[in-house]
């Protein structure tokens, strides 16, 4: 199983539009190969059908399969357009970036912490009158994560489970890569210049495919 990352890292709400475009390209690409798409998490723009950031799951394809495809979406990628949001605005490259994580779901269990708790919604909802939410924490870094976004507690351990994975998948590569950053903050080092794929116009069509 392989989780895809997409960024627009601190670019501007062009950049956003990016993401949100590359997000269903990649579903399209992913369905041709009989690759299964989950979405787990999503940070909005101040626009809505643009995303600051989305984690993707990929599923249903054999292991070489899955990593061959989520390689495509791998680094620096650009979108070459007039802006659809400022008419006269002279920019018309826009970047974004891709990051994928490799998940290792074998014995992982074991580390985890799972504990019930109580869902927190609107007053008079039924989710306050039951224990579905699920909070994790990874015993030997102390790491957690809180879901009680589905309905049931087994849905909500499993994403949690994920959250928590992509958490320490992230953490071991800034440590490969000596930055002690958070998620966050990683967007915004999203490096311009030898994108691996480029795409153009409203149609986010594709013109160039690096390597990968």
């Amino acid at each position: 199983m392989i989780l895809v990352q997409l960024s627009s890292g601190a670019g501007p709400l062009e950049c956003c539009k990016a993401v949100a475009m590359a997000v269903k390209r990649l579903e399209c690409d992913a369905k041709a190969l009989a690759i299964k798409v989950n979405t787990l998490a999503v940070e909005q723009a101040e626009l809505s059908g643009c995303y600051k950031s989305v984690l993707l799951e990929l599923t249903g394809a054999e292991p070489r399969i899955l990593k061959q495809f989520a390689q495509q979406w791998h680094g620096s990628m650009l979108w070459v357009c007039q802006s659809p949001f400022r008419a006269r605005h002279k920019r018309k490259n826009w970047y974004f970036g891709g990051q994928l994580f490799e998940m290792a779901e074998q014995k992982f269990d074991s580390e985890i912490r799972f504990q019930q708790c109580r869902a927190s919604g609107a007053g008079g909802q039924h989710v306050n009158t039951t224990d579905s939410a699920v909070r994790a924490t990874h015993v030997a870094t102390g790491i957690t994560v809180r879901v009680e976004s589905e309905r049931s507690q087994h849905a909500n351990k499993r994403l949690a489970r994920l959250l928590l994975m992509q958490k320490l998948a992230e953490q071991a590569q800034q440590a490969a890569s000596q930055q002690q950053k958070s998620r966050w903050q990683q967007h915004n080092e999203l490096q311009r210049g030898n994108p691996i794929r480029t795409f153009k116009g409203p149609e986010f069509s594709q013109t160039h495919k690096g390597k990968g």
